[in-house]
C-alpha cells in the first residue's frame, strides 16, 4: 500500500468522524449507509487503478530512459522539477476535470461522482471505474510530457487526496478560515458550489488543489447561502441509484440537456 493511500485512509477516517460532531449540513441519519455505498464503489475503482498502475510506472520509466519531458529539456534538478511539475500537473487536473463536464462521453462517467445527493468526505472517492481507467491513460501521457518521476507523482497524489477529502467533507469550517484557505487551495465553500444541481454552479470551481486556476480561467463561483445548496444533478439521485451496482450502469443511461435549475448532462448531449 502506497504512502498516499495510507495517509488518505487516515484522513478519511478522521474527517468522517469529525463530520459526525461538526456537520455543515445536519440531519444525515443515513450517513453510515451512504458512506458504505460510496466506499463500495471506491473499492471497485481502486481495483481498476491497481491494475492500471503499471502503465504509470512504464510511462515514467520510458520518459526517464529517453530524457523525455519538460524537466529533462530544461535540465532541472529534483527540487525545481518537483515544484514545477506539481503546479503543472494540478493545472492538468483542472483541464481534465473541466473536460469531464464539457465532453458528453466523459460526462457519462463523471456524473456518477455528481449524483451523490448528500456530499461528504466519502464522496471524494466516489468515481466510476471507467473514469479511473480513462484518467490513468491520460495521465500517462502527461507524466511523460512533464518528465515527472514516481516520487513526484506520489507527492502530488498525497497532497491531492488530503485536499479533495477536505473540500468534499461535510465539516463545518469557520467562514474566516475557509476564506483564508481559499486564497491558495480549494476549500469546502468552493467545492460545495461545484456539486450544486444548478448547472451554472456545477460548471464552475473545477480546481483540485489550487484555487487560482478557477480565478485565472473565470470559472470561480461562490454562494452567499451555501446552506441552501441542493446537491446532485437533478436526476439519478434517488436512493435506488445510490447502490454501487446501479452506479456502475449509470454511464449507459441517457444524457439530457441541463436547465438553469439543474438536470442531467452537458448541453447538446442528448442521446
Amino acid at each position: 500500500m502506497s504512502i498516499d493511500t495510507i495517509i488518505g485512509l487516515i484522513a478519511l477516517v478522521a474527517l468522517f468522524a469529525a463530520e459526525g460532531f461538526l456537520p455543515a449540513y445536519a440531519g444525515r441519519e443515513q450517513r453510515l449507509r451512504h458512506g458504505a455505498e460510496n466506499l463500495a464503489l471506491a473499492a471497485m475503482s481502486a481495483a481498476v487503478a491497481a491494475v492500471a498502475a503499471p502503465l504509470l510506472v512504464l510511462s515514467v520509466e520510458y520518459a526517464a530512459a529517453r530524457d523525455l519531458g519538460l524537466c529533462h529539456a530544461l535540465g532541472l534538478g529534483w527540487p525545481a522539477c518537483a515544484a514545477l511539475t506539481f503546479v503543472l500537473f494540478d493545472l492538468w487536473m483542472y483541464a481534465w476535470h473541466r473536460a469531464n463536464h464539457q465532453v458528453p462521453f466523459l460526462w457519462r462517467f463523471h456524473r456518477v461522482h455528481h449524483t451523490d445527493p448528500a456530499m461528504d468526505s466519502t464522496t471524494a472517492l466516489r468515481f466510476h471505474p471507467g473514469e479511473i481507467l480513462l484518467s490513468t491513460l491520460a495521465n500517462c501521457l502527461v507524466l511523460m510530457a512533464l518528465g515527472m518521476s514516481l516520487g513526484m507523482l506520489v507527492l502530488y497524489k498525497t497532497v491531492m487526496v488530503l485536499v479533495i477529502l477536505f473540500h468534499h467533507s461535510n465539516l463545518d469550517v469557520p467562514a474566516r478560515l475557509d476564506a483564508r484557505l481559499r486564497r491558495i487551495i480549494v476549500p469546502p465553500s468552493m467545492h460545495r458550489v461545484h456539486h450544486s444541481a444548478v448547472r451554472a454552479e456545477t460548471d464552475s470551481n473545477y480546481g483540485t488543489v489550487f484555487s487560482l486556476w478557477d480565478r485565472l480561467f473565470r470559472s470561480f463561483r461562490l454562494r452567499d447561502d451555501p446552506e441552501a445548496i441542493r446537491f446532485g444533478i437533478g436526476a439519478y439521485d434517488e436512493a435506488a441509484w445510490q447502490r454501487p451496482l446501479r452506479l456502475l450502469r449509470l454511464p449507459l443511461e441517457p444524457n439530457q440537456s441541463r436547465t438553469a435549475t439543474g438536470a442531467d448532462g452537458p448541453v447538446g448531449a442528448q442521446s
